[in-house]
């Protein structure tokens, strides 16, 4: 049996633990193996609900003021059949919950608005891994894709939406699955972008257009092709004030 190794990172201090020896190399209060254990916070009750999707996100009472998401990385398609929580191990700053959890905070450190980074957690096994990640949830917040369903959304937040984007796409984000779940509105109207799973910083370019037409293919899954037109608006207006 190979050897497990966990390895858990905040923003501040990477820590690792060997299950094997059962010892820890940094102690770091508060956050260990079993903060990403989704069984562990359903036995101390407290699991607050659950995202759409593939089944991979809680959300968790932290504590009196804040709640948590915990997203545990999944794949899909044909290879999930193989293998649905195992990736290959190409070292640990390669990892896809680590490159997200810099990712996500260095965007947040820029004023971006995305969900605060809490922890990330790496566990591997031999020549696989398995990962999760937890970020701040954000109070009040939906899913476009839930405000197109449920309510009639002016073309005021669709302008925002698209200005939005064009301020992620200037600081260079390619977010390879930009869709109508991964952008969330909050009880302010403030529209926030999550879920940065495979994303990366790099010159504008071509992505920028095809991160829209992904949009555009989103929206008219959930009927709401013409939301498309104002979006665009928001983000072109928001080029003409550079």
């Amino acid at each position: 049996m190979p050897l497990v190794i966990r390895h858990v990172a905040t923003m501040s201090m990477s820590i690792l633990f060997d299950n094997q020896a059962a010892r820890w190399s940094t102690r770091l209060p508060g956050i260990g193996p079993r903060t990403f254990e989704p069984e562990a916070w359903r036995e101390a009750s407290r699991v607050t609900g659950e995202a759409p999707g593939r089944g991979a996100s809680l959300f968790l009472d932290a504590d009196e003021e804040r709640e948590w998401v915990l997203r545990t990385y999944r794949r899909g398609g044909l290879i999930a059949r193989l293998s649905a929580r195992r990736y290959l191990w190409t070292g640990l700053e390669r990892t896809r919950a680590f490159r997200e959890l810099r990712l996500t905070a260095d965007l947040h450190q820029r004023g971006l608005p995305v969900p605060t980074p809490v922890a990330a957690a790496v566990t591997r096994h031999g020549l696989t891994y398995e990962a999760a990640l937890i970020t701040e949830r954000i109070p009040g917040a939906r899913a476009l894709a839930s405000r197109l369903e449920t309510d009639k959304t002016d073309d005021d937040l669709l302008r925002r939406v698209g200005t939005t984007i064009r301020r992620f796409h200037d600081a260079g984000l390619d977010h390879v699955d930009l869709n109508a779940r991964n952008l969330l509105v909050d009880e302010h109207g403030a529209v926030w972008l999550i879920d940065l799973d495979r994303c990366r910083l790099r010159p504008k370019g071509a992505w920028q257009d095809a991160n829209l037409a992904r949009l555009e293919r989103s929206l008219a899954k959930f009927d709401a092709g013409d939301a498309m037109a104002p979006i665009r608006r928001g983000y072109e207006e928001a080029s003409d004030t550079d």
